[in-house]
């Protein structure tokens, strides 16, 4: 017996990264899954990657619409959904004189109405359907502190940690267990990015910020995207009935709290 079996879990950002191995694990734990990502060829190819029990679904979350029909199609494809993963995010940084609104806009869109709203579209559907469920929201140990150059992102991510007290604390009367993770450095392509913005702004050589980030973590090294997905299991299964409205870290002991 597996500790998914007969679940069935929507994914966001999940062509990738994260999301990517979260998909993985749960469909390793028996679980159906479907992959929702904004670039529906890579979910596409994730889900063929994985097997018959992944199933891909167009989703942009800045879009209530794309929400709506995404959740639709999945909650069909797979017979309904037990389980939600709020893992689509994106990074930004630059000095507090150099944010631009769009940045802002574009951030806070994606990472905290996207979360809000698709948990909100999923919620109205696991309430109907009377069973109850699970929700999980990526945070990030950015949501737990400031960073100078990292004002929007980390208050972006203290918004999910914020969001995932308010749903978890309103829905659990459903049944509905809401919950976070808050990963610390995760490698992955992501790093790329993240690498490029402190380069630029740290006049940092390429790579120098994610060698400095990895060094410092007191277990020895960055994290690693399987790294997060016993803590994702845990929480979808009825061991966390009991737990609601909590942010786990899992990030190599960055954070104490």
């Amino acid at each position: 017996m597996k500790r998914l079996d007969g679940k069935t879990a929507l994914i966001t950002g999940a062509a990738r990264g994260i999301g990517l191995a979260l998909a993985r694990a749960y469909v390793a734990e028996g679980a159906r899954v479907a992959i929702a990502d904004i670039n529906v060829g890579a979910a596409e190819q994730a889900a063929g990657e994985i097997g018959p029990a992944a199933v891909a679904v167009r989703m942009d979350v800045t879009e209530q619409s794309s929400i709506e029909t995404a959740v639709a199609e999945a909650e069909s494809a797979l017979g309904g959904i037990d389980i939600l993963i709020n893992n689509a995010a994106l990074f930004t940084a630059a000095p507090i004189v150099e944010i631009a609104r769009t940045d802002y806009d574009r951030i806070f869109a994606v990472n905290v109405a996207g979360t809000l709203f698709t948990l909100q579209a999923v919620a109205r559907r696991m309430i109907a359907r009377g069973r109850g469920g699970k929700i999980i929201n990526m945070a990030s140990q950015a949501g737990r502190r400031g960073e100078a150059l990292v004002a929007v992102y980390c208050a972006s991510k203290a918004a999910v940690i914020s969001l995932t007290q308010s749903a978890g604390l309103d829905l659990i009367r459903h049944s509905i267990n809401v919950n976070a993770i808050a990963p610390g450095v995760v490698d992955g392509e992501h790093w790329d990015g993240v690498d490029a913005f402190f380069a630029k702004y740290e006049g940092k050589a390429p790579g120098q910020k994610k060698r400095e980030v990895g060094a410092a973590v007191p277990f020895g090294r960055m994290g690693r995207a399987e790294d997060l997905t016993g803590i994702a299991v845990f929480l979808a299964t009825a061991e966390a009935d009991y737990i609601v409205a909590q942010t786990y870290n899992v990030d190599g002991g960055n954070w104490m709290s």
